[in-house]
Order: structure tokens, then sequence, then C-alpha cells
């Protein structure tokens, strides 16, 4: 068996530099990659070109790495929730690329399924479609949707083997399947890692054949997005 293991964020994040584009799991604050993100923080490249859903918050997520002004775009689909986000972009500083959430996780998933590319009505008659083929299917315009190219994927996962495979746990399942199957190079961190063969084969989400690297990561602070409460009594 291929070893897989390594020993955290640092040494997984080995291979990084300037201008990559990278894919990182996650939806608002559920299921992110937080010690590969530390880890590309730490690093110090910049030019990142960074596919995520949404970009975090001003302190934690991706805005870490706006924070350092190491992405110069963000391809997302959410970006409502951060204020250094929305500077950046209104500044001009940061490039941004936003996508209906379908066409993003479909554009995921056909680079893992080697779709180079498809047609979507998602977008069509927008400022979305600017500059890209256009097709009628059974009377509906589609338009013509490219497959991502990514150097790294960063997903998290719940629990994961040393070979690789990976159980996502609720929401957290999210983008990070999809975005562990497209990346060149995948890096998973998962909350518990134990030996091959311990896990039931019919709940792995993610086969450990998408994975390139993999560790046990610490510390996770598990945000809540929105609380919400009710008055008391």
């Amino acid at each position: 068996m291929i070893r897989k293991v390594v020993s955290g964020a640092e040494e997984a994040a080995q291979g990084l530099k300037d201008d990559m584009t990278l894919m990182l799991g996650g939806f608002g604050l559920c299921g992110i990659p937080e010690n590969s993100i530390s880890a590309i923080r730490e690093s110090g490249v910049k030019g990142l070109t960074c596919i995520s859903n949404n970009a975090g918050v001003d302190d934690f997520g991706l805005g870490l790495l706006l924070q350092t002004r190491q992405i110069k775009k963000m391809i997302s689909s959410y970006v409502g929730e951060n204020d250094l986000f929305e500077k950046q972009m209104l500044s001009g500083e940061l490039e941004v690329e936003l996508i209906p959430q379908g066409t993003l996780a479909e554009r995921c998933r056909a680079a893992g399924a080697g779709i180079p590319a498809f047609f979507t009505p998602a977008g069509y008659g927008t400022e979305v479609a600017e500059g890209k083929e256009v097709r009628w299917f059974n009377g509906k315009p589609h338009i013509l949707e490219h497959a991502f190219e990514a150097d790294f994927a960063f997903v998290k996962a719940w629990k994961g083997d040393e070979a690789g495979n990976l159980i996502f746990k609720g929401t957290a399942r999210n983008f990070n399947p999809l975005m562990a199957m497209a990346g060149k190079i995948t890096i998973a961190e998962v909350e518990e890692l134990v030996p091959a063969g311990e896990l039931d084969p019919n709940e792995i989400h993610c086969p450990g054949i998408f994975v390139q690297r993999i560790f046990e990561g610490v510390n996770y602070e598990k945000r809540i997005e929105q609380r919400t409460v009710r008055p008391s009594a």
C-alpha cells in the first residue's frame, strides 16, 4: 500500500508554490480544512486562485488568507459574510468570479470525472454567460462551462484511514467529496485517523484512490455561523 499518512498540515502542504490554483472544501463555516488553511498561510505562498463555495469570514477560514493578501482571485458562489473580501473586491485588489452554486459543484464533479466541459441553463441571460458559447437543447438556451483545473484540493473529513478513504459527517460533506475527486493532489485532514481496513466499506463517502496525503488535524473550532435561540421565558 502506498503510504499516504503525513505528520501534519505543514508536511501535507509541501509543494505549494506561488500562483497555484487551490480547491478548498466547506460550506459556510462547516467542513472547512482549518489546519490546511493555517499551513497555507504559514507557507507564505501568494498569488493564489482559490475555488471555494464561500470566502470564510474576516478572521476564519479563507478570511485568514485574505488578511495576508495571499489570494489574488476567488472563484465562489457566496461571499456575503466577509467584510474584508468586499473591500478587496470593490477596490480591485481581488479578482472575483461568482458562479451559480450548482454550476460550481458540477465544475468540480466534471473535473473529477474527466469531463472537460458541459452545458447548463444556469446563468443564461446574465453576466455569468458573457463570452461563453450558447447552445439550445429542447428549446432552452444553455451556456458552456468548463471543468476546473486545480493544482491542490484541500478537504476536511470526520474520519479517514491510512489508505485515504474518507467519511464525512452531516452537512460537512458538502463540497468536500467533489473537490477530493478533482484536485491533481488531494490533501485530506480528518478528525480521527484509523488503520486501513477499519472503516466499513459501505459507509465510505470518498474512496482513497482520490487522496494522495492524509493527516489527523487538531484544535478544530467548529464555529456556528448564525446562532439562533429562542428568548428566555
